[in-house]
């Protein structure tokens, strides 16, 4: 786990850090209403991990520009 850790990037770490303040401290604060499984935070952290801080935050933005009342929503996996 270490290992894989120090292989992130400065910039992948911060926006991991980034989300994870969000979903701790800004997201309880409002009613659940993302209609992706996973929810939209999930995929984010997902997607950063997996690709990186440019290419997971690109998928990110995309996701979050998706989630609103006129999509359908349902289950979106990590590309």
């Amino acid at each position: 786990m270490l290992e894989a850790e120090n292989e992130q990037s400065t910039a992948t770490r911060i926006l991991i850090k980034l989300i994870k303040g969000y979903r701790r401290y800004l997201s309880p604060l409002f009613p659940p209403s993302c209609i992706y499984e996973p929810t939209c935070s999930e995929y984010a952290l997902e997607a950063i991990k997996k690709h990186g801080a440019c290419r997971g935050g690109w998928l990110a933005f995309k996701r979050i520009l998706r989630c609103n009342p006129f999509c359908h929503g349902g289950y979106d996996p990590v590309p």
